[in-house]
């Protein structure tokens, strides 16, 4: 389960969270795009909330390598190499071809070597106790809940998928020699994306000492059926926007590995 401490002070009771946080996120996700069987998943809370979480199924081995490539991007933020990186999890129809991608999800973590983060992308640094344990919370559990009015607000993926995992990251603040267990050497290709692409911008979760941003890319013909209402910018009960990839993204992934 997801619990929420009363004060995260420590670093490691930031990550700790942040996982368990990626984990929900790439469980529902995955559940609600019915990429994998039912049996694939268990129940689990956070805070009061139920959700469904990705475990090791041996009738589903599929589900059994995407929970190993999880532990091996655990072990890339756990290691603290890079200040920075991105974990893409993208879908494709063609097994021969996996550079041609039908909905890629983004997660972007981002922490600091000397100290707690504030604003992830933001000129306007103000002092540690803005971000508070209630803040992390309310952020943590809304994101999940735009990422369950998202996806079921989708129209469905084909139905014979195939996924990969990338983790992009800096070069020159990672050991050469340092491959997170499950991955190997990439090549960092460009995808081509099967139909029109639209940006969603899910949402961030903030800690005193990380950030996670998450993002969906998906085919513009798959938002038919969302009803245009979740995509206001505002303070109503609604809670995504629709995008463009910005520059300091693009920025990002020229320099990344």
């Amino acid at each position: 389960a997801v619990v929420f401490p009363n004060k995260i002070s420590t670093e490691q009771q930031s990550l700790m969270l942040v996982k368990r946080l990626l984990a929900v996120a790439v469980s529902c996700i995955t559940y609600l795009r019915g990429i994998f069987p039912e049996s694939a998943y268990g129940t689990r809370y956070m805070d009061d909330v139920s959700v469904k979480i990705l475990r090791e199924d041996k009738n589903c081995p599929g589900s059994t390598q995407l929970v190993k490539w999880m532990l091996g991007c655990y072990d890339a933020l756990q290691k603290k190499y890079c200040p920075l990186f991105t974990l893409k999890i993208q879908v494709y129809t063609h097994p021969e071809d996996p550079q041609t991608i039908t909905e890629c999800y983004h997660f972007k973590f981002k922490y600091t070597h000397d100290g707690p983060l504030l604003h992830f992308g933001s000129e306007n640094k103000t002092d540690e106790s803005t971000i508070s344990c209630a803040d992390t919370k309310k952020a943590s559990l809304l994101l999940i809940r735009k990422i369950y009015v998202l996806m079921q607000n989708l129209s469905p993926l084909p139905n014979d998928v195939c996924l990969t995992m990338k983790l992009f990251y800096y070069d020159e603040v990672t050991p050469s020699d340092y491959q997170p267990p499950g991955f190997k050497e990439g090549e960092c290709e460009g995808v081509i994306f099967e139909g029109e692409p639209i940006y969603l911008n899910v949402g961030e979760v903030p800690t005193p000492f990380h950030m996670l941003k998450v993002k969906v890319t998906t085919e513009k013909q798959r938002m038919e059926n969302v009803d245009k209402s979740i995509l206001k910018n505002s303070e109503s009960n609604v809670p995504l926007q629709v995008l463009d990839i910005d520059r300091e993204d693009a920025e990002e992934n020229e320099d990344m590995k």
